[in-house]
């Protein structure tokens, strides 16, 4: 991440998703830079995506771009933009930065693997605390887990910043909707990849990963 320089870094965006992310790329996701295109892959949708330094350097340390790439970081001929672009950034799915798209989007990618009938492709999807404040994961939210999606499953980051909910709400809004729930330490690799790995025949899995506060 100290290869990238420059404006609008949203470094504190940035660096609290970067032990969620390397435990998820280390060890958990089946994708690689051979698998992208492969239907039966694991699916990552970074919501969060308006601090995507930390995600630019996982992507670089797997082997899905030149590390590189990571020095012109957001100038006007990179690719690396300060909202990842799917177009130019291999192993992206989604374009975002527009806080409150990814988990509808990951709940629309994981029914529709499931229409196509391929069971073994898993999706997964980072958002942040503050953009669950969107009314659209409301119904995200309350969607999954009546439709037994199981190979959802949402990483919520955690840094205290969300405007309207209350401390420990993340948690409570998903297991009210029937989602299966963990809450961890974000920092803490173990616990995360616990907490990634743990079964939950049937339901959705949100795990709420707490990390120091954004204003802390």
């Amino acid at each position: 991440m100290g290869l990238m320089t420059g404006d609008e870094k949203h470094g504190p965006a940035a660096t609290s998703t970067l032990d969620a992310l390397w435990v998820l790329y280390d060890r958990v996701l089946r994708v690689s830079p051979d698998t992208v295109d492969d239907p039966s892959r694991d699916w990552f949708l970074l919501s969060k995506g308006h601090g995507p330094m930390a995600y630019y350097a996982v992507l670089a340390a797997k082997g899905f771009l030149p590390v590189g790439w990571l020095h012109g970081f957001g100038s006007y001929d990179s690719p690396l933009g300060h909202h990842p672009d799917r177009t130019l950034v291999p192993g992206v799915e989604i374009a975002s930065g527009s806080l409150g798209h990814g988990l509808p989007m990951a709940v629309g990618a994981a029914l529709g693997l499931r229409i196509r009938g391929l069971p073994d492709a898993r999706v997964w999807v980072l958002v942040g605390d503050a953009e669950l404040d969107e009314g659209s994961n409301h119904e995200a939210i309350a969607f999954a887990a009546p439709a037994g999606l199981d190979r959802l499953h949402t990483v919520v980051i955690d840094n205290a910043s969300a405007t309207y909910g209350s401390s420990g709400g993340s948690a409570a809004r998903f297991e009210a909707a029937g989602w299966s729930v963990r809450v961890v330490d974000g920092r803490d690799h173990e616990a995360l990849f616990e907490a990634f790995t743990t079964p939950h025949p049937g339901r959705p899995l949100a795990v709420v990963a707490r990390v120091e506060p954004k204003n802390g």
